[in-house]
């Protein structure tokens, strides 16, 4: 028997391991959305919905003085001897932004959580191509950040999907250096996904700070095991010896039932503050277990959380 939580899971090696054929007939239908509302840019009354590059009549108003008289529907004023101003949505550009948490302690659980996180980007990235959004990807540890950038179009799912499947987790995050860059490197606006356990021994607050306020609608995906969320259900109790996967911390810990208990409760205590730190700073923040199916992650789950429509 391996030891607790080591992930037995054989990592994919084809694409179609990352999204099979069923699934991604299902994500056609799918699109991604933003929560906050971005001002449009150009004459007229235009708003934006963000997405695509076209412009889409939308509605009238009564016409006011200096207003463009471009935009008044003469059909209207001649059968009602009437002012009305056309009043259009642009769709812009949506950016999708995926970061991926390549740490060694992300390989780890079964379901792995770097497996699954694998598949949720490949299956977040598709529906993006799908919906010709610009796509980029960025894995992250210790190494610096590893980006596959502006994508568009289904024509680039092969090299995302290759993208993925050359990942390989290893040492630890250094998350505040890889959100720090993303911030900077940041163009124009959009939805960020952050794909990661958020178990990092220096903080999340410091690195979360530098995308908060900064045109990024994020969504923080916290990707859990079953291992880490139950660990006495899978099997651990007795006298152990932890190591660290990262930077091999040692502890020695008798399991019993007090001690899961606590384990439960700080476990609990960690999210919820991480999930308190998010809604204040307008982030969105979701607990995801490992074993949980991802067509209904995906056309319920995130729908119902504002990320997919």
């Amino acid at each position: 028997m391996p030891p607790f939580g080591v992930t037995t899971e054989q990592p994919p090696k084809r694409i179609d391991e990352l999204l099979d054929s069923e699934l991604m007939a299902k994500l056609d239908q799918v699109d991604v959305m933003s929560r906050k509302i971005f001002a449009g840019k150009l004459q007229g009354e235009r708003r934006s919905k963000k997405r695509g590059i076209s412009v889409e009549f939308a509605d009238y108003r009564h016409y006011s003085p200096g207003d463009d008289l471009r935009f008044v529907d003469w059909n209207i004023y001649a059968r009602l001897d009437k002012l009305f101003l056309k009043m259009f949505i642009e769709e812009e550009d949506l950016s999708l932004v995926l970061a991926i948490d390549a740490s060694a302690s992300m390989h780890w659980g079964n379901p792995s959580k770097f497996i699954f996180c694998q598949k949720l980007a490949m299956a977040l990235g598709y529906i993006g191509l799908s919906n010709h959004n610009r796509v980029t990807l960025y894995s992250f540890n210790q190494d610096g950040l590893r980006p596959l950038s502006s994508l568009r179009g289904l024509r680039r799912t092969q090299e995302m999907g290759k993208w993925l499947l050359d990942l390989e987790p290893s040492g630890t995050s250094d998350f505040d250096g890889a959100m720090r860059s993303i911030a900077l490197n940041r163009q124009g606006k959009g939805v960020m996904c952050i794909l990661s356990d958020f178990m990092y021994k220096e903080g999340y607050e410091k690195g979360l700070r530098y995308l908060s306020g900064g045109g990024y609608d994020t969504f923080a995906m916290q990707i859990l095991s079953p291992e880490e969320i139950d660990p006495g259900k899978h099997g651990l109790a007795g006298d152990l010896r932890l190591t660290d996967i990262e930077d091999e911390d040692v502890s020695d810990v008798t399991v019993s039932a007090a001690l899961l208990k606590r384990y439960k409760e700080n476990l609990n205590g960690y999210c919820g503050k991480l999930r308190e730190f998010c809604v204040r700073r307008g982030m969105m923040h979701m607990t995801i277990d490992t074993k949980t199916e991802m067509t209904p992650l995906l056309l319920d789950y995130l729908r119902k959380r504002g990320l997919l429509k």
